[in-house]
């Protein structure tokens, strides 16, 4: 039995999804700037997709720019905010995707900007009353927090930020790529300047995502060489990856409900599971609480064993696929940097389990007993 529980890193395609990409992949393969019949056919269905993500956002379609995905927005709305408006500060967290520490963090190194960050209590979420501190001292400053942490699943409540940012005239950028497609976001509602959103976080295809950018707080360009995506991003379209990301979060609002439900008792009955099976057992940030947290992530603390290093491998070996943090970082040799400042002496092993709409609670009951078998537990 192999057991995908790793989900937070990417999802599946849906078959669905996949359907809607096989024409422009075969068959409508025209390049979308050229005005002969075969470019305006593939033009006609980007600006097709573009009003379907617009519509599910409450958005206007000029408000949607397509991206390679969330790495590459997140950078451009920071790097160009700052440029555009001449901002000088910037308020964000230690535990922010490194897609935006390190941006602001080399922004920082350059003395484009002085970067703040803001404090967090016990369980790793954002201190509102530090954040406004923070914004009496440097009004109209960048801030740059995600709405649901990637490897703990804490979540931010976007509207309290939005209308402190809007009192103070900051600049608000959050990083949805954790959320997007699991939670609806009104953006007629909502006070925020930036969204990033990559496709294959809710079973649309890798290499493809975008961001919203606010009608009224426009910004320069990142790439440059071509007057594509209303002259935002140069460069020839990734046309399927632009019909699929579509289609998927057609999909997923679509059932969101149903999923919701579905995913919310696999992670109810994991955390019952394992609170039986591994004394000891706690969770990471405040990702056991499932109103305070991404109902797809459940970050899980073992205790201290000599074998927490190799964890992750022996699990592995018996059939699941986990992670101990951020996909992005897999190679590297340095822990996660989320725990890492939520938890700066703990030994204690982590794993980061997250489900899709795909999980069963079979798939669930093997990965605790496996795991419990690991930690020298018997089920």
């Amino acid at each position: 039995m192999r057991v995908y529980l790793d989900n937070a890193a990417t999802t599946p395609l849906d078959p669905e999804v996949f359907e809607a990409m096989k024409p422009f992949m075969l068959e409508d393969f025209g390049n979308p700037s050229s005005t002969h019949a075969h470019g305006r056919k593939v033009r006609a269905a980007i600006e097709s997709a573009r009003k379907k993500v617009a519509e599910l956002l409450n958005c206007t379609p000029g408000e949607i720019i397509f991206t390679s995905g969330g790495t590459e927005a997140d950078n451009t709305l920071l790097c160009n905010s700052i440029s555009t408006y001449g901002i000088q500060h910037a308020i964000s967290s230690p535990i922010e995707h490194h897609a935006v520490t390190h941006t602001l963090e080399t922004l920082a190194k350059k003395g484009l900007v002085q970067l703040h960050h803001v404090q967090l209590d016990e369980k790793g979420h954002v201190d509102l009353i530090h954040l406004e501190n923070l914004l009496q001292q440097h009004p109209k400053a960048l801030v740059a927090l995600m709405h649901a942490n990637n490897e703990i699943g804490n979540l931010l409540d976007l509207e309290k930020v939005g209308e402190l940012c809007a009192q103070y005239s900051a600049y608000f950028q959050s990083d949805t790529v954790q959320t997007m497609g699991h939670y609806r976001h009104d953006l007629k509602k909502l006070k925020v300047h930036g969204l990033t959103a990559a496709a294959h976080k809710f079973h649309g295809p890798k290499g493809v995502g975008f961001m919203y950018i606010n009608k009224d707080k426009k910004i320069q360009q990142l790439i440059h060489g071509g007057a594509q995506e209303r002259n935002m991003r140069g460069g020839t379209e990734n046309v399927y990856g632009i019909i699929g990301l579509a289609k998927a979060l057609e999909i997923c609002y679509r059932e969101m409900a149903e999923h919701e439900n579905h995913i919310k008792k696999l992670k109810s009955h994991m955390i019952e599971k394992l609170r039986e099976t591994i004394p000891g057992v706690s969770f990471n940030g405040d990702s056991a609480n499932l109103e305070k947290s991404l109902y797809t992530v459940l970050n899980v603390s073992l205790p201290e064993s000599e074998e927490n290093d190799m964890l992750l491998f022996n699990l592995d070996l018996q059939g699941i696929s986990a992670s101990g943090g951020s996909a992005c970082s897999s190679g590297a040799s340095t822990g996660s940097h989320v725990l890492g400042a939520l938890y700066p002496n703990s030994k204690r092993g982590a794993v980061r389990f997250s489900f899709s709409k795909n999980n069963t609670l079979a798939e669930i009951d093997f990965a605790v007993e496996k795991l419990a078998d690991l930690c020298k537990v018997s089920v």
